[in-house]
């Protein structure tokens, strides 16, 4: 049987992934949102941060940011722990490969030529591990004529078609309120980590994983996608958030405020039309089926503008949830925040940080039997070194501090 615990991990541990260790080079939002899924998880994410650059710049993320950490990089480092290598250097290079021999995956971020400059690939470690996992998240991926270039969230929500599928017509394109591909494909990586893990635990023998923001932003474009590449068809944006052809499915205004309302299915149409007591819609022949509905798509909405006007959000949303009907306020952060719900399911979590003092956060969504996911403040700036190096024989004794932009 192959031997699944990573060396010096306690393989006891309650969290999932107590006997799991991640080298990260990382910055920013996509990788550390990848790594802090596993950390949250159990999984020691050791991340290596370049003092010459003053470690990740999410640290100087503003607002809310003092010195060498903010909001923002708590936001995606929780739970880590922090050190400071040069891998140019070859003192520190040393020191990195002695962790790589005692990890599961080396994980970085970096342009698609990164891992390859900085020695982070399989053929690079392999003499080192046999079972290291090398799992590299970039722009473009590692080959392609985009391979050096850079990319963020904004710039790949620009070139997958994203932007152009968001916003009112008639208006400019927009990017999502959130930086969904970086996010998306920080849960992709997670995900093909613990791929790449299981094979290598269970062949003896690791790999490299290599993913790309682009990608993970076509692959999402899902069902769009396959219109366009299988059909002669050019989605256009919707009026107020509206489906591209599933009719009620967007935002309608009532008496004093806007809510969401979305019937995908036959049934909840039938319903949607007796709980707003406007039951000669479901005979009408322009409204029968999700077709006529799209092609009656600006009468239809309307008919539905009018009705609501007649009562408050509260009012229709209160009678549609009690009859099953999905909608929902449009709520902002910090109502979101404050919905029972959250507070039912213990969504957000305090911790007190030593510099930025306290902090509320949204705890992972896993949920397992026997699991309590306990969060953790993210490093601060190296604050690991010391120990970790220890730990591998690099400094015995001695200074052992590093300084970082007047930091220790």
């Amino acid at each position: 049987m192959v031997d699944v615990t990573g060396p010096d991990l306690d393989p006891t541990g309650a969290a999932p992934l107590a006997d799991l260790r991640v080298l990260a080079i990382e910055q920013y939002g996509a990788g550390p949102w990848a790594t802090m899924q596993l950390a949250d998880l159990g999984a020691d994410v050791i991340k290596i941060e370049d003092p010459a650059s003053g470690g990740d710049v999410a640290r100087y993320v503003p607002p809310f940011q003092e010195g060498t950490d903010s909001l923002f990089f708590e936001s995606f480092n929780r739970g880590k722990r922090s050190v400071l290598l040069d891998l140019r250097t070859d003192p520190d290079r040393a020191a990195f490969h002695k962790l790589v021999e005692k990890a599961d995956v080396v994980f970085s971020n970096l342009r698609g030529d990164g891992a390859r400059r900085l020695g982070l690939r399989y053929a690079d470690l392999r003499q080192l591990n046999q079972r290291i996992v090398c799992c590299s998240l970039s722009a473009f991926g590692s080959d392609g004529p985009r391979v050096t270039e850079g990319g963020y969230d904004f710039t790949i929500q620009g070139f997958a078609g994203w932007q152009s599928l968001t916003g009112e017509p008639g208006h400019p394109a927009m990017r999502s309120g959130l930086s969904l591909v970086d996010l998306s494909a920080g849960y992709v990586a997670a995900l093909a980590i613990m791929a790449g893990v299981w094979r290598a635990r269970r062949l003896g023998t690791g790999g490299d994983i290599d993913l790309s923001l682009f990608e993970t932003a076509l692959a999402q474009l899902s069902y769009f996608a396959t219109w366009v590449a299988s059909r002669d068809y050019t989605p256009e944006r919707r009026a107020r958030s509206a489906h591209q052809s599933l009719v009620p499915f967007g935002n309608f205004p009532t008496a004093d405020a806007w809510i969401v309302i979305a019937c995908p299915k036959e049934s909840l149409w039938r319903t949607f039309c007796e709980t707003v007591e406007r039951p000669g819609w479901i005979h009408d022949p322009r409204f029968q089926s999700f077709a006529d509905r799209a092609q009656h798509r600006e009468v239809l909405t309307g008919l539905i503008d009018e009705c609501l006007a007649a009562h408050s959000a509260a009012f229709w949303l209160d009678r549609l949830t009690a009859a099953g009907v999905p909608c929902a306020p449009i709520n902002d952060v910090a109502t979101a925040l404050a919905d029972p719900q959250a507070a039912a399911r213990d969504a957000i979590g305090d911790l007190a940080h030593p510099r930025l003092g306290p902090v509320r956060q949204v705890r992972t969504p896993f949920r397992m039997d026997g699991v309590d996911v306990e969060i953790h403040p993210a490093p601060e700036l190296g604050a690991d070194t010391d120990e970790v190096l220890r730990q591998i024989g690099e400094m015995a004794g001695g200074d052992t501090q590093r300084t970082v932009g007047g930091a220790t």
